[in-house]
Order: structure tokens, then C-alpha cells, then sequence
């Protein structure tokens, strides 16, 4: 009896078994079967929104800013050369790198033995030049004297000879007397000839020692300045650098020692486009005297300089574009060096009736989007004025305060609806979303991509199965979410 009780209970079990399957089989082909079917019917076509930033066109008083970047440089420098070859006897304390000198101090000496010995042989030979042109003109004053001497004789042999000739009329005097007047006054005449040779002779004689003196004294002034050349002296206050000289080194005639620079005398290179060089320019052509700020930036830190243009590049050098222009730094120098490289920022004339937007807001063609009714887009163009960074200012044909997309996208285009997403503070209102009441079979349909979405977060997943669930859902969630459906 109890076996048959047991045996009962068994195939009643079975059957049960067997009915719940056959009702689960039941239930999942229905279920296929009704998901196939919404799958099959075509879902209502929407208009894809999309979301951008938007931003309101000011037209104001801009002053663009140019920024480039130059390099410092040295307008008065000076290469310290030994201009005689020698062997370095003295060097200053003060001679190294970097150290800062004042305007005469001696930095290098080299031996002075040799220049001071042909100095001193200079000095000599114009002694005894000296010597000689004084001989000579005392040579010269005796010879006037002789030859004055023989004049005053030739005149005396003269009026004898006159005397002679008027006793000789009266018929007193006698031939020899006459012919010996006549030779005397003949041997003066003779004498005065040869005096003035004399004194020719003499000023030929004092003419050359004044030119012996004057090469001596050219000779002591060379010899003195070889001796001058021995030292090595700064022509004007400034730093040492690339100083290279050792004491007992042997340097060559025009070796270079170092170099002297001015600190105070600095101005920056950089270069700048032609379309940039044509706002710096007056109707003359001329470089508009503008101030620049220039920025050295360290790790952490940053200084701060000023400098004014003062000229521009007189030609393009090979393969080089644009203009190089040179500004004078006229504050801030002490905390530069020649090399540095430096952010050159210049501020250029002021623009009216300009706009300053994103550049991102610019299209190739120098166009953009603008904001219209019903939150559709309208493609307008714009002038472009100047670019600066990830700024572009722009004059265009448009009202203040018309509303152009902040970031343009290759999804975004004329025609196209935007909800425009504006900044914090902005006078436009943000608009209130919506809500709509799902039918039951776009909600599943949006349930069943949010379940089998396995890249979402699950505190996102969570939270728009909460939303879903509701009665009526935000309408951003269901234009989100069937966004990344496709449908």
C-alpha cells in the first residue's frame, strides 16, 4: 500500500514537472514572438537635437594683442683682443667670467720688456734727432751770416770800383788799379755765389733733420703705443664672458680673450608674419613706436620687462618668412642676459566695433553659426581681424547680442535644431525640461538598451531605469538615450 501511495506521488510530480516546462517553453516562445514583432514595426522618425554652448556677440573697443617669441641681445659689446703677441704677465682679479668691471680697469697685461726697450730706443733716436736738427739750424744761422758777410763785401768791392771808374773818367787814374777793382769785385760777386750755395746746403740740411725728428717722433708714438698694447683695459662698464686667458700663457697677435658686455644696453630680435608687420606700420611705412612687454619664464617664476620698437630687419634672410623687428628694453634689464629666449607680447592698435569670440567658433572659410528662431542655425559670414591664441576677433553684420555657437563640429550646420547650452550668468534664461508619457512599448524598447548596455556605469544604469520606470520621463533622458540607439 505504501509503495503504491509513493509511486502515485512520483508520477504525479513527473506530470507536474512536465507541465510547468511545457508552460515555461510556452511563455518564452510568446515572449520571442512579441519582441520580434515590435522589433519589426517601424518606429516614428524624430528630429535629432543637438546640444552645443552658445555665446552672445559683444561688439566693443578691443585692443589685440600680438604674441611672439625673441631672443635677447647685447646693442653694445666689445671683443677683448690682445693686440700684440706676448706672454700674459698680469690678470685683474676681476677677470672671470660673469664679473662686472668699470670703464678703464686693466684686465690683462702682457710682458712689457720688449715694448718698453724699443720705447726706450724711440726716445733715444729722437733725442739725437733732436740733436741734429739743432746743429743744423745753428748751421743755418751761419750760414746767412757768411753769406751776408759776402754781400757787404761785394757792395764795397763795388763803390771801389765805382770810385776807380770816375778817376779813370778824370783821367787821373791808371788801368791797373781799374782791372784790380774789377777782379776784387768779380772774387766778392764769386764768394756771395757760393755763400748762398752754402745756405742752400744748410736749409737742405735742416729741412731733413726736422724730418729725422718728425719720424723719431713717429717711432716714440708707435713704440709707445705697442707699449700701450701690453695692457688689456675695459673701454666701458660691463660683465666678462667667455673670459680665456691664464697668467704665463703665450697669446697670439689678435687672440681673443673674452668678451665685454653692457648689461644696460639689451634689445629683443623676433619675428612676426607680413600680415602682422602691416598692423605695425603707419601709412608711411614707418614702425609705429609701440611699447612691448616681454616675460622671461622660469620654473615657478616669471619676469617681467619693457621695451619699445625701434627698427625692422633691412632684408628676409633664406628661407626665412615674415619680418624681424628689434625692440629696446627700456625697463627690466638687470633680470636679462644676452641668449635668453623671451614671450614677446605686443599691443597693437586698437580695433572699434569688434566682436571677441572663440576661435572655434570660425570655420575655414571664416563663417559662423548663428543661433536663429526656433533654435535652428544660420551659417553667417564674418570678417576676421586678428587671431590670438584660442581667441579670434571678427567684425560681422550682426546685432549685439545675437547668440553664435562657442565650438563648431562637423555635426553642426545650417538648418540644424540646437538646444543651446549657455554659460553660468548668462542673461538667456536655460530652458525647462520637458516631460512625455511613454507608450509601453518605447518604454521597453528604451529599457532594454539601457539593460543591455554594459559599458554604462552602474550608478547611471540606475539611475535611468528609475526614470524610465516613472510615468512620464524627462524628455532629454529619452532624446539622450535614443541618440545613442540611432533610431
Amino acid at each position: 500500500m505504501r509503495f503504491l501511495t509513493r509511486s502515485l506521488m512520483g508520477l504525479f510530480l513527473f506530470a507536474l514537472t512536465i507541465a510547468l516546462i511545457g508552460a515555461a517553453g510556452f511563455a518564452i516562445k510568446a515572449a520571442s514572438e512579441a519582441r520580434a514583432a515590435a522589433a519589426a514595426r517601424p518606429m516614428p522618425s524624430r528630429e535629432r537635437v543637438f546640444a552645443a554652448n552658445v555665446v552672445a556677440l559683444e561688439f566693443t573697443r578691443v585692443t589685440p594683442e600680438l604674441t611672439a617669441y625673441g631672443q635677447i641681445r647685447a646693442t653694445r659689446s666689445l671683443e677683448l683682443r690682445a693686440a700684440a703677441a706676448g706672454t700674459v704677465a698680469e690678470i685683474a682679479p676681476d677677470f672671470e667670467e660673469g664679473a662686472e668691471v668699470a670703464a678703464g680697469t686693466l684686465l690683462v697685461r702682457l710682458d712689457p720688456a720688449e715694448a718698453e726697450a724699443a720705447r726706450d730706443s724711440a726716445v733715444a733716436s729722437l733725442a739725437e734727432a733732436e740733436a741734429a736738427l739743432a746743429l743744423a739750424e745753428r748751421n743755418m744761422d751761419i750760414t746767412r751770416d757768411d753769406l751776408a758777410a759776402a754781400e757787404r763785401q761785394a757792395a764795397l768791392r763795388g763803390s771801389a770800383l765805382e770810385r776807380q771808374l770816375a778817376i779813370d773818367d778824370r783821367g787821373l787814374g791808371r788801368a791797373a788799379d781799374t782791372e784790380t777793382a774789377q777782379l776784387a769785385l768779380s772774387s766778392a760777386e764769386q764768394a756771395v755765389l757760393t755763400k748762398r750755395a752754402q745756405l742752400s746746403s744748410a736749409e737742405a740740411a735742416l729741412d731733413q733733420a726736422r724730418n729725422a725728428r718728425a719720424r723719431a717722433r713717429i717711432a716714440l708714438s708707435e713704440a709707445e703705443r705697442k707699449l700701450r698694447d701690453t695692457e688689456i683695459r675695459a673701454e666701458f662698464a660691463g660683465r666678462l664672458a667667455n673670459v680665456a686667458a691664464v697668467r704665463g700663457g703665450q697669446v697670439a697677435n689678435n687672440e681673443k680673450l673674452g668678451d665685454l658686455i653692457d648689461p644696460s644696453a639689451l634689445e629683443v630680435a623676433f619675428r612676426v608674419s607680413t600680415a602682422q608687420f602691416a598692423r605695425l606700420i603707419d601709412g608711411t611705412g614707418r614702425l609705429l613706436p609701440l611699447g612691448v612687454d616681454l616675460s622671461l619664464d622660469t620654473s615657478g617664476r616669471s619676469f617681467a620687462a619693457r621695451a619699445e620698437l625701434v627698427r625692422v630687419g633691412a632684408a628676409v634672410e633664406e628661407g626665412l618668412t615674415g619680418r624681424l623687428l628689434f625692440a629696446r628694453i627700456t625697463a627690466g634689464a638687470e633680470v636679462l642676459q644676452p641668449g635668453d629666449f623671451v614671450t614677446v607680447r605686443l599691443a597693437e592698435p586698437a580695433l572699434d566695433q569688434v566682436a571677441l569670440i572663440p576661435a572655434a567658433a570660425l570655420d575655414a572659410a571664416g563663417r559662423v553659426l548663428v543661433l536663429g528662431p526656433e533654435d535652428r542655425l544660420t551659417e553667417v559670414q564674418a570678417e576676421v581681424l586678428h587671431r590670438q591664441g584660442d581667441q579670434a576677433i571678427i567684425r560681422a553684420a550682426l546685432p549685439a547680442g545675437t547668440e553664435i555657437v562657442a565650438e563648431r563640429t562637423p555635426l553642426l550646420g545650417e538648418g540644424i535644431k540646437l538646444r543651446p547650452l549657455r554659460p553660468a550668468g548668462a542673461t538667456a534664461a536655460p530652458a525647462v525640461d520637458e516631460v512625455i508619457v511613454l507608450d509601453p512599448e518605447r518604454r521597453a524598447r528604451l529599457i532594454a538598451f539601457v539593460e543591455g548596455n554594459t559599458r554604462m556605469p552602474a550608478e547611471t544604469k540606475a539611475r535611468f531605469m528609475a526614470q524610465l520606470n516613472e510615468e512620464a520621463v524627462p524628455a532629454s533622458v529619452v532624446a539622450r538615450l535614443e541618440e545613442r540607439i540611432g533610431g
